[in-house]
């Protein structure tokens, strides 16, 4: 086990995971995204590489009719003039937001002015994002529902150093019904790995059930990046039933 992900594996069901760091050298940005998920539309799902980024995609089409469309299929990180990442289709209007001389907290502010908790009553999932901008400082936000109904929204700028990152998750991880919010502020994590693949794999190791629980993981994808504006990444992607990398 990666001692330095004990604040992830001790979440029995964290939903949708977002980590952004830096390797142990300091020279390259670290952005994981994860999934885990506890209903069969949840589950038939898996993470896909294109040209402009991940995507969650479906893996068995009939089973994901039985959940909301909407909310299970989304680009999950863009990769355009630094890398974006959430747990939504919040991810396309990020990314429209990107524009000369705003930093992350400016953009998830404007891109997210108009988005709210998603709409899975009992639950309320919330909308957690990222942006990693070159010579910026990255940030992270969360949109979880208020006791009234409202949104509340906090972004948080991440001030990163070497081997370091912080962590958002949309659940607390008590695996309980109504699933309650991830309400903490960024939680701090250490990334011991100097390789996008074997990031990914520490992250889906921590994600690991107690044995006799249910294994509600899906997917990890993990990206290093030198320089996040030039496109080149090291990329690894971990579905239930595939590797790859690239």
């Amino acid at each position: 086990m990666n001692k330095g992900l004990k604040s992830l594996s001790k979440r029995e069901y964290p939903g949708r995971v977002i980590i952004l760091g830096k390797d142990k050298s300091g020279e390259k940005d670290v952005v994981i995204y994860a999934i885990t998920g506890r209903s069969p539309s949840s589950q038939a799902r898996k993470l896909e590489l294109e040209n402009d980024g991940i995507w969650v995609k479906p893996t068995d089409e009939e089973v994901l009719k039985k959940g909301n469309r909407d909310l299970l299929v989304y680009p999950a990180m863009v990769f355009y003039r630094g890398i974006v990442v959430s747990n939504g289709k919040q991810t396309i209007d990020i990314k429209a937001s990107l524009g000369e001389g705003r930093d992350p907290a400016e953009i998830l502010e404007l891109a997210l002015h108009n988005w709210d908790y998603e709409p899975d009553s009992p639950i309320f999932t919330p909308r957690i994002s990222g942006c990693v901008l070159p010579q910026k400082t990255p940030a992270l936000s969360i949109i979880r529902r208020g006791p009234d109904g409202s949104s509340i929204k906090n972004i948080y700028e991440i001030l990163l150093e070497a081997g370091k990152g912080k962590m958002i998750t949309t659940y607390a991880g008590e695996n309980r019904d109504p699933l309650p919010s991830f309400s903490e502020e960024p939680v701090d994590i250490e990334i011991e790995d100097e390789k996008a693949d074997d990031m990914a794999e520490a992250v889906y190791n921590a994600l690991e059930p107690e044995q006799g629980k249910k294994d509600f993981r899906v997917a990890v994808a993990c990206v290093f990046s030198s320089d996040v504006n030039s496109g080149e990444f090291e990329i690894y992607i971990i579905n239930k039933h595939e590797r790859m990398g690239r």
